[in-house]
């Protein structure tokens, strides 16, 4: 039968190192060979639980450069993350190693993360990697916070995020306060927890007065612009058709407004539509977006503040943080078309 829990002297012995030298190894402290680095995490994992940190005694600070993962495209989303991530940490004198790009989705960075010499900690912007390759990370007691995870994490693996569900909630609540009873939603992908939060938001503004939500007008797509269309396209050639449509971010939004047009519905006489996230898309448009907006550059803050935290020993409690966001109203929502015509 397993143990509750590993020590420090169960992975010495599994090594053949001293208590010393994992204990260093576990802190992120002292000059320790890779391969020794290698021996000790490799025993860590295969024991199958996280070795407890070292009795008595005061850690020190862990030394290192910034590892900042965002493998996606750095549009003006993900950009404003980054921009801001890099911005904190250069006010908090740690240097910046960006991995980026979505041909970098591909690269295995997290299996060697740990063991990489002169990188402190790292920061990981909405990973793609399965929920059991960051715990595994984590076990290895390397500092590392999440923004805006895809998968719902442990309490211990730190994370950044928006308030999806409330955003989503406040939206449709805005929306039926309009009027609108038949709200199509272009949700985003099922396995994302963003998607759930918000489809789940979404929800429950309908139960506040009195709606059943209809599987019908759901449609869970990627979230760009061509997703968004195709969806939104599915949505409106339904009979009845829906008079709103919220979509999973702004660039869904825009597709819908795009095949809203092109079926003669004017936005919002016609056809309310809305978006999230508040990119400088969303007011380039005709008419402007109405959207959630979400703190990105706080966001890129706030996981830098948490980081820090971590490499400088500090005691860490609230490890899942969630920032407000905003409901932004503009020309691309109003009322129901039966409500004016009343």
């Amino acid at each position: 039968m397993p143990r509750d829990r590993a020590t420090v002297r169960d992975v010495a012995a599994a090594t053949g190192v001293s208590i010393a030298t994992v204990s260093r190894v576990l802190n992120q402290q002292g000059s320790v060979a890779a391969e020794t680095r290698q021996l000790v995490e490799q025993a860590v994992e295969e024991l199958g639980l996280r070795a407890p940190a070292p009795r008595g005694g005061t850690a020190k600070p862990v030394d290192g450069a910034v590892y900042v993962r965002c493998p996606y495209v750095l549009t003006d989303y993900f950009g404003l993350i980054v921009s801001s991530i890099a911005e904190t940490l250069d006010r908090h004198g740690r240097q910046v190693v960006l991995n980026a790009g979505e041909a970098t989705q591909q690269d295995p960075a997290l299996s060697s993360l740990a063991s990489r010499r002169g990188i402190g900690g790292a920061i990981l912007i909405l990973p793609p990697e399965p929920r059991e390759d960051l715990v595994r990370l984590s076990s290895r007691r390397f500092p590392f916070v999440v923004v805006d995870p895809r998968t719902a994490l442990p309490r211990d693996i730190p994370s950044v995020s928006a308030a999806h569900h409330s955003g989503a909630r406040q939206l449709t609540a805005y929306l039926t306060g309009l009027g609108h009873t038949r709200i199509g939603v272009i949700a985003g992908p099922r396995e994302w927890l963003a998607a759930d939060a918000r489809l789940s938001g979404h929800s429950a503004a309908l139960a506040d007065v009195g709606i059943l939500p209809d599987p019908s007008l759901v449609r869970h797509v990627e979230p760009t612009t061509a997703h968004g269309y195709r969806a939104a396209g599915e949505l409106l050639d339904l009979d009845p058709r829906p008079t709103a449509l919220v979509a999973f971010n702004d660039k869904a939004a825009i597709g819908a407004l795009q095949a809203a047009t092109e079926r003669g519905l004017s936005v919002p006489r016609d056809l309310s539509i809305a978006g999230f996230d508040d990119i400088d898309l969303a007011r380039a448009t005709t008419p402007q977006l109405t959207t959630v907006r979400q703190p990105l550059q706080e966001m890129g803050r706030m996981a830098v503040s948490l980081l820090v935290r971590l490499l400088e020993r500090h005691e860490v409690e609230a490890l899942h943080v969630e920032l407000a966001t905003e409901l932004v109203v503009r020309g691309s929502t109003g009322p129901r078309v039966s409500t004016i015509e009343r």
